[in-house]
């Protein structure tokens, strides 16, 4: 969605950017815009009710999220799931919102999941004022990035079954991954909340008792999505770990049968190498029985070495 949106009376219309630009009568009016170039700061500083430090805001190249009091109005960002997966760092796309009585104007530069179920409520006569607008918002972000959230910890849960089967091929980059994950939803999952609990806060009255209530429930959300986020990194953490321990006692207990495979062979290849020699005098040479009596000396050679290696306890694990 692009353009503007009018609530007069309870009855939505679609506006045009020009046509919301110019509009100075009664209702409600949320203008959207998906910022991409200068062109979108020129358009937002060209209008005398939005400050220049809401209109900076609005176009920011990087945001965090945020809740401050300008003027007669509130800054608000809030990050959440866009429709295309970003590709980067980030992993949620922004909403930057300029929010006061009557009037919303906010700005993404990639396209916000939520943005389409908001545009929805409105045509549904489900939000009537900024208050529910914002609070729809909240509701809507907190609502797309639960499951996300809880899906890190399912996840966590199978590589752990993986992890107790010794599947560790499969999870050595897996769980860095879900670790670079939680990563990055932690670092605006927990400013998002510390956002919604400041508007929650804020004496306006285009916040009802009503929006505080959807707002501070978003902000709790977020809080239990934080905690989660927590937990996630501690638990792929002890999960490296134990990856880390298992894969060196692996390598131990593979290294420990090569030496006992080596140390039985020492005494046999010393045996066949000594009665390989091309010289004269080797016992009994021409008896026919020979090889097979040196294949018995052998066997019983390597069952002594292998009965002292049981003796020592060298092959438990």
């Amino acid at each position: 969605m692009e353009g503007g949106l009018l609530i007069e009376d309870g009855v939505s219309r679609r506006l045009t950017i020009e046509e919301a630009s110019a509009y100075c009568g009664p209702g409600f009016l949320w203008i959207h815009l998906e910022g991409r170039d200068e062109h979108d700061l020129n358009f937002l500083k060209s209008h005398d009710d939005i400050p220049d430090i809401a209109a900076n805001a609005l176009v920011a190249t990087e945001t965090r999220p945020r809740c401050d009091v300008l003027e007669n109005g509130a800054i608000v960002n809030l990050r959440g799931p866009g429709d295309v997966d970003p590709g980067d760092s980030d992993r949620l796309v922004s909403i930057r919102l300029w929010v006061r009585e009557n009037r919303v104007t906010s700005l993404s530069r990639r396209t916000m999941s939520a943005t389409a179920t908001v545009c929805r409520m409105v045509d549904e006569h489900r939000i009537l004022d900024p208050g529910d607008l914002v609070a729809g918002y909240a509701r809507e972000i907190s609502r797309q990035l639960d499951p996300q959230v809880a899906g890190l910890g399912d996840q966590l849960d199978d590589f752990e079954t993986d992890l107790e089967e010794l599947n560790l091929y499969r999870l050595r980059t897996s769980i860095a991954q879900i670790r670079s994950a939680a990563i990055a939803f932690r670092r605006f999952v927990a400013p998002n909340r510390d956002a919604l609990s400041e508007l929650a806060g804020l004496n306006f009255k285009w916040l009802d008792a009503d929006d505080r209530l959807h707002i501070r429930e978003a902000a709790d959300r977020f809080a239990r999505m934080t905690e989660e986020l927590e937990a996630v990194r501690e638990r792929a953490a002890l999960l490296h770990e134990q990856l880390t321990d298992l894969r060196a006692e692996q390598l131990d207990q593979r290294s420990l049968l090569i030496s006992i495979v080596a140390f039985v062979f020492l005494p046999l290849t010393f045996v066949t190498g000594l009665l390989g020699m091309n010289v004269a005098g080797i016992p009994f040479a021409d008896e026919p029985w020979a090889f097979w009596g040196v294949v018995g000396f052998c066997v019983v050679i390597g069952l002594v070495v292998f009965a002292w290696f049981l003796w020592e306890r060298w092959l438990q694990k």
